[in-house]
């Protein structure tokens, strides 16, 4: 089935869902903290980074090679530094909080096709964050 883009009540929705993101108080404090991170070229390069050297210590790792001592230290002392940068910190807990929000949303639509109708929020116990079993959040 196609959807045309302008008209089908899908898109509709979506659209008035995605206002309902934009004018929620929450989403605009994750737009802040994303924005004053990606305004802070100091606190990106930290970032970027810590990243980049994780990424080399993982690849390592999966290599066979053991890491040093000195490799450990010094990446933990980068972490703690970023983890003390009051803007690094608000740029992570805004990733968190939107993927918290992408989740939430995949799970109501996911549990929509499963079910065939609009879900209850007994179709959810059991899918909070461990997901018991005969849960299908995908999660």
């Amino acid at each position: 089935m196609e959807y045309n883009q302008n008209s089908s009540p899908v898109v509709v929705k979506l659209q008035e869902l995605c206002k309902a993101l934009v004018d929620d108080p929450q989403f605009a404090s994750i737009r802040d903290r994303v924005s004053l991170f990606l305004s802070d070229e100091e606190t990106r390069r930290q970032y970027e980074n810590l990243n980049n050297k994780g990424m080399m210590l993982h690849g390592k790792q999966q290599s066979g090679v053991e890491l040093t001592e000195e490799e450990i230290n010094d990446f933990e002392k980068d972490r703690d530094t970023l983890l003390n940068n009051p803007i690094a910190m608000g740029f992570i807990e805004a990733q968190q909080e939107m993927s918290e929000i992408k989740n939430l949303v995949n799970q109501h639509i996911s549990r929509t096709f499963e079910l065939g109708r609009i879900p209850t929020v007994e179709d959810f116990m059991g899918c909070d964050s461990g997901c018991g079993s005969g849960c299908s959040c995908g999660q």
